[in-house]
């Protein structure tokens, strides 16, 4: 189905754009059969990046004939509500999503953009939010990894992956990976990522966590879903981000990426208080 027969790279052929739109419709409905219902698909991961194994290279104009013409048009024939994100690469590329959700044929089909941030900068997910505020954004991955040698990063991980990305609209935040072996697998042979981590790291039955177990944590134990993001003002070396919660909590997560501590004040509706992160360090307040 591919300009070069291989797993790796190539681009799909344009008489299978058809075939490779009812392979969606018979994954989402046989997954659906097993009683696991798909809430949302991008078309190709990192369509731009031709190294992973699988990879299929597809460029912004085949990605918008595909979802315009073949993919939501199939959707739509099954009765299929499974949201349909366009792009799933990094934000240094914004002219791929620009161009999708400005033509109506195919951004009729589109909930929004999917984004990993392994280059360009969060900030440009705004870009994308003020040109097309009606379409969501998300972020559907990010390796964060660590050396048992060396500090946990936690700031950095908190600050760059789940502050950036949340204060920039974006609806989610998924890392790469759950769990994997000592060696970060299993993973492909050819073009897998042997750097990877999981949150955990499985070893037979011994445990271990990682660096984005705890970041995320700062998140997942306080913000559930149905969280809203709220106005929050940050510092030099503090990134911050807060929400509003279902049950009426706000919710407050500030790394500090500075090599020594910092102390600040939080204020909200007129109370305040004072408190200090040490150097390299995230907290999540609550109240």
């Amino acid at each position: 189905m591919k300009t070069n027969d291989r797993v790796k790279g190539g681009e799909l052929k344009p008489e299978y754009y058809g075939a490779y739109a009812a392979y969606f419709v018979k994954y989402i409905e046989q997954m659906k059969a097993e009683g696991i219902p798909i809430a949302a698909v991008t078309v190709q991961n990192e369509p731009l990046n031709p190294k992973n194994t699988p990879s299929m290279v597809m460029f912004a104009a085949e990605e918008n004939t595909f979802i315009g013409e073949y993919l939501g048009p199939a959707f739509q024939r099954a009765g299929i509500t499974t949201k349909i994100l366009l792009y799933d690469h990094n934000p240094d590329v914004l002219s791929y999503a620009l161009s999708i959700l400005e033509d109506p044929a195919a951004s009729k089909y589109v909930d929004g953009t999917a984004f990993h941030l392994y280059g360009g900068q969060a900030s440009a997910m705004t870009d994308v939010h003020a040109a097309y505020p009606n379409k969501n954004l998300y972020m559907t991955e990010q390796s964060i990894s660590s050396s048992p040698e060396d500090p946990l990063p936690i700031a950095a991980a908190v600050s760059d992956v789940l502050i950036a990305a949340t204060r920039n609209w974006s609806r989610n935040v998924l890392l790469w990976n759950l769990a994997a072996d000592p060696n970060n697998g299993p993973h492909t042979n050819d073009g897998g990522c042997t750097g990877c981590q999981g949150a955990i790291t499985l070893n037979g039955n011994h445990v271990s966590k990682n660096v984005a177990y705890y970041a995320v944590a700062h998140f997942s134990q306080f913000v559930p879903p149905g969280s809203v993001r709220v106005g929050s003002t940050e510092q030099e070396q503090l990134a911050a981000v807060a929400f509003l919660t279902p049950d009426g909590r706000i919710v407050l997560v500030v790394s500090n990426t500075a090599n020594f501590p910092k102390t600040f004040n939080v204020k909200y509706h007129g109370l305040w208080f004072t408190t200090m992160l040490p150097a390299e360090s995230a907290g999540t307040y609550a109240w």
